[in-house]
């Protein structure tokens, strides 16, 4: 690329974006002080300062294009900046867990040689579950909330706090890359755009989805998919423990390998593994992960204290793997050309896909759809191993008493996935058996 891009920020976020891109650039601070009216008229504004950070450091330049962003949170008509103390922390997070709150970024480039300027203005809208004190507590414990905005960051371990995100995700990072995208094309650099078109088209391949029965356009082949997998498990089990428990081992190697056998995708290796959170020993979750990884709480299996239990939950976990979900749900929330360009950028998984990025974006919730096709597929593989798929619907009947008992914790398998009447109702269907008048009503 003839033209030197200069990044107006310090913001680690941003220059780890543009790294991944495979962008080279400089960093030069800007020396501005930024404006008000952010909560007033907060697209404005936020276009307002990153012009005025742009056209600082074009001011300090001869020549290249000046990439400049303002991020901030808005909720309620109130600008949630970096906390000043953990208290305001705690406060912050509180709030803005309770609401929806919208992300602003303003961006601008501009050509410090011909001094023409663009600007422009993206919005994501976040939706996170409500946090108790506990579970605050225990995340700031791992990481500090005083440089974030809103005390918390979607691509690290603040992302497992969040529902759902209508918008563009890296927005939420601090660089709307879309828009970036554009902007460079109206400055007259076409690059990124080019590359854009050739990683999109270039790498992808339609392929048959023995789950769906319907054509999906992967970028991922399966050996890439694996090598995902082998990076983000590496991370997953940083965060957690693994269990070294002989008799739970056997047994969730036993009913795993009938599991998979009955599964179908036969072209990978499944491997099963036992963790614990040591902070909370009572977390009843399952994770699957790209490739072929599926790994139990040790309490799930505790709860699920039958095989034919224990079947259904790794027949779901296997489900979401055979669909390719996590897949499919990353290409969703990163925007299929913005993966298209990392992965013409290198052929290592963890640096192209950017581990924290894909691995925060994996513990977010499935689609509700997806979930219920996993629930579905691992009744049917349950039944294909051999075991009672009746064992999903007393599952699910124990996670719903568990739900009414105990209050909901960060990583909860009730808490994650659709409502307990939808997934009993799916299950009945997959397994062909009459569903009720009270199926229906719960499922409303």
């Amino acid at each position: 690329m003839k033209m030197p891009i200069i990044l107006a920020s310090q913001s680690k976020a941003r220059r780890e974006l543009l790294r991944r891109l495979g962008i080279r650039f400089r960093v030069v601070v800007p020396r501005v002080k930024e404006r008000g009216g952010r909560a007033r008229a907060p697209e404005a504004a936020a276009k307002a300062n990153a012009l005025l950070k742009a056209r600082d450091v074009a001011g300090r330049v001869r020549r290249g294009l000046v990439l400049a962003c303002d991020t901030f949170v808005v909720q309620g008509g109130r600008v949630c900046g970096k906390p000043k103390d953990m208290k305001d922390a705690r406060r912050m997070l509180k709030r803005l867990s309770r609401r929806p709150h919208v992300v602003y970024s303003g961006i601008a480039v501009v050509d410090a040689e011909r001094r023409r300027a663009w600007a422009a203005c993206a919005k994501t809208r976040i939706f996170m579950e409500p946090l108790t004190g506990r579970e605050i507590t225990a995340h700031f414990k791992k990481v500090s909330p005083l440089d974030k905005a809103g005390a918390f960051d979607i691509q690290g371990r603040g992302g497992l706090f969040i529902r759902r995100i209508e918008g563009c995700y890296f927005n939420v990072v601090g660089l709307p890359l879309a828009k970036m995208v554009r902007l460079f094309k109206k400055a007259g650099v076409s690059l990124l755009a080019v590359l854009c078109v050739l990683g999109l088209w270039g790498c992808a391949t339609t392929e048959f989805n023995v789950a769906t029965g319907e054509q999906d356009l992967m970028f991922y082949s399966t050996d890439r998919e694996v090598a995902m997998g082998d990076s983000l498990a590496q991370q997953l089990e940083k965060e957690y423990t693994l269990v070294l428990d002989p008799e739970r081992e056997e047994r969730l190697q036993r009913v795993g390998e009938r599991i998979a056998a009955a599964s179908d995708r036969q072209e990978i290796l499944y491997r099963f593994r036992v963790i614990e959170d040591k902070e909370d020993e009572d977390v009843v979750n399952a994770v699957s992960l790209p490739g072929g990884y599926v790994y139990v709480f040790k309490k799930l299996m505790d709860v699920a204290d039958t095989d034919d239990e224990l079947a259904a939950v790794l027949g779901h976990e296997v489900g979401h793997i055979v669909a390719r979900h996590q897949i499919k749900r990353l290409q969703a929330i990163w925007g299929f050309n913005i993966l298209g360009v990392l992965t013409t950028q290198t052929q290592d998984a963890d640096v192209a896909l950017g581990s924290q990025l894909a691995y925060a974006s994996l513990m977010m919730e499935y689609a509700q759809e997806d979930e219920l096709l996993a629930d579905q597929l691992g009744a049917r593989y349950a039944a294909r191993a051999g075991y009672d798929p009746n064992g999903m619907i007393r599952f699910l009947e124990k996670l719903k008493e568990r739900q009414r008992k105990e209050p909901a914790r960060p990583l909860a398998y009730f808490r994650t996935h659709p409502p307990y009447g939808e997934r009993v109702k799916a299950t009945k269907e997959e397994l062909g058996q009459e569903i009720e008048f009270s199926d229906y009503i719960n499922a409303i």
